[in-house]
């Protein structure tokens, strides 16, 4: 394993909207910064980015270029790797990367984001950011009008049909073998012409590269130009586990969709010294209020930061006279004028 002598002020562990965010934050903060990227973005299957004032319809990877290019102008480092492992050490943390080269960091800043977990239905994984999507105001105004079925993946089945029903008249809910609705429930999808389908949904049906339909198992296809699933949001939380943060159960209501990392407002977690931002702290956030996410963590990071040098000055200054503190002194107040090297006005 290379112990490498290289500390920064923070490493933030994941590249994405929030990562980047905090590190062109820091960077200008003038503090030493390295985002370590996975380099495999949540977003990644999707075309565009929507919702993001100013960068309405970007392509995911052109954002995040775009975010790395603008970090970097203000001195962060950006690397592509896997972090494994980070400890909380005496001077801060020891963070491990996939190569095994080891380094240091006074602050973390977690932005690994979430796992999509869907239904086990085939065709689903493989069209997942096309037309199997699951967030009205992120991909709505694209299938607006098209037929559009959605699939009964957890409780939330009936809320998700009536929310798309905003986007097009023709809305389907495949039951898929789930717990039947209530009569409420039916009376409310009938009011707006909301037809229910029973029966297991065996695959999709893909003709030319596009979702035609959804298959039963009868063998039955309802034609669909798009299809909403519920994934179960999973955070990716290995890192922070190793530093005793454990997920916590996300629930809307009574049922559980996925699980997160908690922290304050401004992202920072149980563990001092560890900030979390975006979706691994809230997993149903879009990509601008995972950058908001990552600035507002920056800030905090930073004063956290000015605090501890200040702590720190104090000691020192209380500290017993010495000829090496006057020396030190002496060499960051008046520098090379010290030698008579510097002209002086």
């Amino acid at each position: 394993m290379s112990e490498k002598n290289q500390r920064y002020d923070v490493v933030v562990i994941g590249g994405g909207a929030a990562g980047l965010s905090g590190a062109l934050a820091l960077a200008r903060a003038r503090r030493s910064v390295l985002v370590i990227d996975a380099g495999s973005p949540r977003n990644a299957p999707a075309s565009h980015v929507h919702n993001y004032l100013g960068r309405e319809g970007t392509p995911p990877s052109e954002l995040l270029a775009i975010g790395r290019a603008e970090a970097a102008d203000y001195g962060a480092e950006v690397v592509r790797g896997e972090v494994v492992s980070a400890e909380k050490v005496a001077d801060g943390f020891r963070v491990v990367r996939e190569d095994g080269s080891v380094l240091r960091a006074r602050r973390l800043l977690v932005t690994t984001g979430i796992v999509d977990e869907l239904p086990a239905v085939e065709g689903l994984a493989e069209r997942w950011g096309n037309e199997v999507l699951h967030c009205p105001y992120c991909h709505g105004w694209e299938v607006r009008d098209m037929p559009v079925g959605v699939l009964a993946a957890s409780p939330m089945a009936v809320h998700q049909a009536l929310l798309w029903r905003q986007w097009t008249d023709d809305v389907v809910l495949f039951r898929d073998g789930r717990p039947d609705f209530s009569d409420e429930e039916y009376e409310r999808l009938a009011a707006r012409g909301i037809a229910v389908v029973d029966g297991e949904v065996a695959a999709l049906e893909v003709a030319d590269d596009r979702l035609t339909g959804v298959r039963l198992a009868g063998g039955t296809v309802i034609p669909r130009e798009a299809v909403v699933v519920q994934p179960r949001f999973t955070a990716r939380s290995a890192v922070l586990e190793g530093l005793g943060l454990r997920p916590t159960e996300l629930t809307v209501g009574e049922h559980v969709v996925g699980s997160y990392i908690e922290s304050d407002a401004a992202g920072a977690t149980a563990v001092p010294g560890v900030w979390v931002a975006g979706n691994v702290a809230d997993p149903m956030g879009q990509v601008i209020g995972a950058s908001a996410a990552g600035l507002k963590a920056a800030s905090v990071i930073n004063m956290d930061l000015v605090t501890d040098d200040t702590d720190r000055a104090v000691e020192a200054r209380r500290a017993p006279f010495s000829a090496e503190a006057e020396r030190q002194v002496t060499e960051r107040v008046l520098g090379d004028r010290r030698h008579g090297l510097q002209e002086t006005r």
